[in-house]
Formats: structure tokens, sequence, C-alpha cells
């Protein structure tokens, strides 16, 4: 299967752009531009930010800061997830000593 870069076209806040992009993420980035274009139309509609490039810095920072919190629940889903599995493995640990001795 050939990863060669096509030309895929995206529409953001009603403009026009031809991005490179190999087939196999051609998918992901016609998503990711839709995310995009939905979340710069909320920070035009909200109308107290004026001009396409403070729009778009507006609509990054929001995006970013979705990303970080979601990664920061990312982060604590782990640990949380890591301390259950530890006990979990204290746990099965301690029953398998059990019955060891009771095999003696």
């Amino acid at each position: 299967m050939s990863d060669k870069s096509s030309s895929v076209q995206i529409r953001i806040l009603d403009k026009e752009y031809q991005i490179n992009c190999p087939p196999s993420d051609q998918e992901a980035l016609l998503k990711s531009a839709r995310y995009l274009d939905e979340n710069m139309r909320k920070v035009k509609e909200r109308g107290n930010i004026h001009g396409s490039e403070k729009v778009a810095v507006m609509a990054a920072l929001n995006i970013t800061y979705e990303l970080l919190q979601k990664n920061r629940l990312l982060t604590e889903y782990r640990r949380v997830n890591g301390e259950q599995i530890d006990r979990l493995e204290e746990k099965i640990e301690q029953a398998l000593q059990r019955s060891r001795q009771l095999e003696m």
C-alpha cells in the first residue's frame, strides 16, 4: 500500500485550503478540519473577537486547553488504574500463598 501524499481540500471558515496528506491520514485530517472549523465558528459567533487570525488563535487556545484537560484526566485514570491493578495483584498473590499453605 502506497503512502504517497495527495492533495486534500478542506474548508475552514468558508476558506478553501489544499493540504498534502498521505491517504492513510486523510480521514483524520478531514475530521480535524471540521473540528477546527466548528471551534472557530463558535469563537466568531460570540462576537467579541474580530479578525480571522484572532479567531484562529482563540480557537487554538480553546482546543489546547481541552487537550491538556483530557491529558490530565488520562494521566489520573492511569494512576488510579495502576494502583487498583497493584492492589489486585497483591490480593492474588496473598490468595496464592494461602492456597499453597493449605496444600502443605
